[in-house]
């Protein structure tokens, strides 16, 4: 199991990159995740999305609507396509587990679910 390394803290990272034990996450960790995801800074923008979206994911157990996301966050509601090109990588740097293959579908405008 891969693992990454980020300011003295280590964690485990499945083949593909989500965090293993969503627990595990803090900001530096995210720091880890986002050079990896090869994301450049995260702003105060970028931070205040990513933990929106693990709120959300607590609370519902899903990926929240993207312009939800924004409108919650205060940010134009163009914030993700401001602040991360893909929304599976902000997904991925919050620490939360895979999305189902519907769901990265969706996303990324390559179908509905089913």
């Amino acid at each position: 199991m891969p693992v990454i390394e980020y300011g003295g803290v280590s964690v485990n990272i499945d083949d593909e990159g989500y965090l293993v034990n969503m627990d595990d996450w803090n900001e530096n960790v995210a720091c880890a995740l986002s050079e990896k995801e090869e994301v450049d800074e995260l702003t105060k923008a970028r931070i205040d999305i990513i933990k929106f979206m693990r709120e959300y994911y607590k609370t519902y157990h899903a990926f929240p609507i993207l312009r939800a996301v924004c409108r919650n966050v205060h940010q134009s509601k163009e914030c993700f396509s401001e602040n991360f090109l893909d929304p599976i990588k902000a997904w991925k740097i919050a620490g939360l587990p895979k999305p189902d293959e519907h769901i990265i579908a969706e996303i990324r405008g390559e179908g509905g679910v089913t």
